[in-house]
């Protein structure tokens, strides 16, 4: 990957999650502002679950074999950008939640796309992609930033507007000019026949006959829902405590993130991958503990810490969920395998936990006042009772010591 190629992926990368961070962080506190129930709210964001769900059958029923991926992020996020515009002057339930759904069936799809694009050029991956996949957590902090320190110039509580989503439609328009210029990828699966089995990754299925890997995969779709909750509720929250400056202050969780990536080959060795997925769990019921506990007085240091342990419950779990599912899978189906994982958690897990988020919301508001104590303390136990079950079921020493060998850090 020569220096052009990496500076053209990087700015892709950025553009593409900068997209994502400036308009599904605030989307809540905006939908509320015009008058959604916790309800509705839920909704709108399991819209971005379905898009994950059916993004599979895009990529790999047509992306993958009919056209090159450059020209496919191209189209989809000019049209997503429209899309996504339009919906931001939108007035009712139905037609932002609709217009939402055709958003994230364009979006997703371009999640897997600048992906095939970057390892499309790069030798050796394992070393290259992690300096192009920064460049996303950085846009997707930049985003935060500009929403609380530039757009906050146009009018008090932006993230109570529109703009946040308005900005992210016009930064999809430029990524979608952008990646014309892109370095040709030609569909990878030309010719191949197409089934639901293999897009789905279900050859992965045979893996669930192993007790542990199916303890894992159970409990990776279970824990995903409690994720929902802080997705979708977490700035309305804080903006409904007074907080100020609430995206930039968010965006400190992804400054966790790429530190603790960073400090994660230290951790994988000493602890292994039971007790990191554990503790990821873990730092999920502690997070939501906090932000229970801050509900009363606002407590300034309790939410930062609870956003900060964003770094742990992401890093933590879900890439060293990663790793044990490449070290368990067989080399053939190694990608169905962690495309069927990926189902579980950002499709169906996730899709419950908007559904179930909502619901909790709805059911702890009255007249309008939402108890967020109580709201808190439920995606809280939901995640104890997962890290238990984990903790007590969980056993697979071969894993262990096959990702230990792998030096999978190296």
């Amino acid at each position: 990957m020569g220096n052009k190629h990496y500076i053209q992926l990087s700015i892709m990368m950025f553009l593409q999650f900068f997209i994502w961070g400036g308009w599904f962080v605030t989307l809540g506190t905006y939908l509320a502002a015009i008058g959604f129930s916790g309800g509705e709210i839920g909704t709108a964001y399991l819209t971005n679950n379905i898009g994950a769900i059916i993004s599979p059958f895009f990529i790999g029923l047509i992306a993958d074999r009919f056209f090159a991926a450059e020209k496919v992020m191209a189209a989809l996020h000019i049209i997503g950008g429209v899309v996504l515009y339009l919906v931001s002057d939108m007035a009712t339930a139905g037609a932002i939640i609709a217009g939402l759904m055709l958003y994230n069936a364009c979006y997703m799809p371009t999640l897997a796309l600048v992906n095939s694009i970057s390892f499309n050029q790069m030798e050796t991956p394992d070393s290259q992609f992690p300096r192009v996949r920064v460049w996303g957590t950085v846009g997707w902090i930049v985003a935060g930033l500009v929403i609380s320190y530039g757009l906050a110039n146009f009018g008090a509580n932006v993230e109570a507007t529109a703009l946040p989503m308005k900005m992210a439609a016009v930064a999809s328009v430029i990524l979608g000019i952008f990646s014309l210029s892109l370095p040709h990828t030609p569909p990878a699966k030309t010719g191949e026949k197409a089934t639901v089995r293999d897009v789905l990754g279900l050859d992965a299925l045979a893996l669930l006959k192993d007790r542990a890997f199916f303890v894992f995969a159970l409990c990776s779709l279970l824990i995903s829902i409690p994720l929902a909750f802080y997705y979708a509720f977490t700035n309305l929250y804080l903006n409904e405590l007074g907080i100020e400056r609430v995206a930039a202050k968010m965006s400190l969780g992804q400054m966790s993130e790429v530190g603790f990536m960073l400090l994660m080959p230290f951790f994988f060795r000493r602890l292994g991958v039971k007790w990191m997925l554990l503790v990821g769990m873990l730092a999920w019921v502690v997070r939501y503990g906090l932000f229970a506990g801050a509900a009363d007085d606002a407590a300034l240091s309790l939410l930062v810490g609870g956003i900060l342990l964003h770094g742990v419950c992401y890093d933590f779990f879900f890439v060293t969920g990663q790793i044990y599912v490449d070290a368990k899978a067989d080399i053939k189906i190694r990608s169905s395998a962690q495309g069927f994982i990926t189902l579980l958690t950002y499709g169906v897990g996730l899709a419950v936990g908007s559904v179930l988020s909502g619901m909790v919301v709805e059911h702890y508001t009255v007249e309008g006042v939402r108890d967020w104590g109580s709201i808190w303390w439920v995606p809280c136990l939901i995640a104890a009772a997962v890290a238990l079950l984990f903790a007590l079921v969980f056993n697979d020493k071969g894993a262990e010591k096959t990702a230990a060998e792998a030096e999978v850090f190296n």
